[in-house]
């Protein structure tokens, strides 16, 4: 019966936001595809192993840490600079196309290949490496449905331009065939010396070719998104007259290089930015970003910049690692050219030495620019001339770390290779010692320790209350929190107890 009240009007549901920090940390250069019903994404791993982390998501917002396409020995034909991933996948198969430098040569890409995306992989080599070096590819079919590899000539490095090439992929032996064409180069100014980080993606009659421009990388850098399009693959393209499309806002900073993807009719970019409380000492983070088409068939991201927010609470990334199992945890990484021997049993990580620069190195990527480390180490497993130690690393020639060793601890400062003892206190004897590190806003230090399981913590005396690691980022990468094994081959060291804690 009508009561005589009209029923409320039925409410739409409101549309999920997914403008977000997916990938906190430092994962430059992000990839993403979808296959089947779950996607699936990788970043740049640079100078840090294990190569290439594989993540797989069912909503695009929670993201899972499955594997790696290089988990353990590398190619053989390369050893460094490790960028710029690109997922394809096609025909039940799964193709890696990636950047490396080759062993004493230039950067190339190269592709890999697996029957799964969670690998394993099986690399086919380089498929280009011009002098200048060769970055950034992506494959792509043409109108005709025929496979190509775009990617970047890196002329910036000679101080040349750095022209965007289209080539013909075999498909059968994956080798570049037939001629190579010019689609654009870097020529208006917002894009400064580089064009670079090329993505395609096919809408309604057009490719578009999303792609960064300027300096990428470190405090100063000036990068920013822009994009093209062309009718054919091979041009003419055409740059759009609002370039750049993606830029900073007073949360993030430089943002670029990324992949398109989609998800109920909803179009987005996954790519890196800094956040400008942490910036180059956290690294580029891996935000999804959401875009729509303007009337005039171009791309458009609310107010030109990342909307997403800053972690709400940085704790969620907290790590703690009892060395449970008999395996290290896939967020731990190491030096690419320098993975060490390890074995994880009875809650302990027996860490293999190195006498090789700092030693051997095993660390976890920061999350924020304020943080406090902490782990144990068993001293009682030490034979002489072995330091176990928990630092704050930016790369085997740039750290802060202290160490145990020779019934003493020493605080080193290593920049530019270099060595420094800061100070050293003598060590009474004791079966278990705890390290810790704290760090304010990215760059200042303070190291602790202590010897009653972390009832009092005794700190480490140098001038002024904390030392300056400003130096410690290198341009393209965060700092990470390491654990230190220094000694000859076949010493251990080894650590239990391990925690990073983040604050805002």
């Amino acid at each position: 019966m009508y009561s005589g009240v009209d029923a409320p009007a039925p409410v739409a549901p409101a549309l999920v936001g997914y403008d977000r920090l997916v990938l906190p940390g430092d994962f430059p250069d992000p990839t993403i595809t979808k296959i089947g019903d779950t996607y699936w994404a990788s970043a740049t791993s640079a100078e840090w192993g294990a190569v290439f982390p594989l993540f797989k998501s069912d909503d695009l917002v929670h993201w899972e840490l499955v594997s790696h396409v290089f988990p353990g020995r590398l190619p053989s034909w390369c050893d460094s600079q490790f960028w710029a991933p690109e997922l394809f996948y096609e025909g039940g198969k799964v193709y890696m196309y990636y950047t490396a430098r080759k062993r004493g040569g230039v950067l190339c890409v190269a592709v890999a290949s697996a029957d799964r995306p969670e690998g394993p992989y099986t690399d086919h080599g380089p498929l280009v490496g011009e002098a200048a070096g060769s970055i950034d590819g992506f494959p792509v079919r043409d109108e005709n449905g025929v496979l190509h590899l775009i990617w970047k000539n890196d002329g910036n490095s000679i101080g040349k331009p750095t022209p965007i090439w289209a080539q013909r992929i075999d498909e059968a032996t994956l080798k570049l065939v037939g001629k190579r064409h010019e689609l654009f180069r870097n020529d208006t100014p917002w894009e400064g010396t580089l064009v670079e980080g090329s993505a395609l993606v096919r809408h309604n009659g057009y490719f578009y070719m999303f792609y960064a421009g300027n300096a990428c990388c470190g405090k100063y850098c000036t990068y920013a998104e822009g994009v093209a399009r062309s009718r054919n693959l091979l041009g003419p393209w055409e740059k759009y007259d609002r370039n750049p499309i993606l830029t900073d806002n007073e949360v993030w900073k430089c943002p670029g290089h990324g992949t398109v993807t989609e998800k109920d009719g909803r179009w987005f970019l996954l790519h890196h930015a800094y956040h400008v409380n942490s910036h180059e000492f956290v690294g580029r983070q891996g935000l999804l970003s959401e875009f729509t088409w303007n009337e005039q068939g171009w791309p458009e991201f609310v107010n030109n910049s990342p909307q997403a927010a800053p972690l709400a609470d940085v704790t969620l990334m907290n790590v703690t690692d009892n060395f449970a199992g008999d395996e290290l945890g896939l967020t731990w990484q190491w030096p690419v050219t320098q993975q060490p021997p390890i074995e994880v049993t009875e809650g302990q990580l027996h860490l293999g030495a190195s006498a090789a620069r700092l030693g051997s190195i095993v660390a976890q990527r920061t999350y924020s620019a304020t943080y406090t480390a902490s782990v144990q180490v068993d001293t009682t497993t030490m034979g002489e001339g072995t330091f176990a130690g928990l630092g704050a690393v930016g790369d085997p020639y740039n750290a802060l770390v202290l160490v145990a060793g020779d019934n003493m601890l020493q605080l080193w400062h290593v920049k530019m290779g270099k060595k420094q003892r800061l100070t050293e206190v003598l060590l009474e004897p004791c079966s278990t010692l705890g390290l810790r590190l704290e760090c304010w806003g990215g760059s200042r230090y303070r190291f602790s320790y202590t010897l009653d399981g972390g009832l009092n913590w005794e700190p480490i005396r140098t001038d002024g209350f904390a030392i300056n690691g400003t130096y410690l980022p290198p341009w393209d990468r965060g700092v990470r929190v390491g654990l230190i094994a220094q000694g000859e081959e076949g010493d251990v060291a080894t650590f239990s107890q391990f925690k990073l804690r983040n604050q805002r």
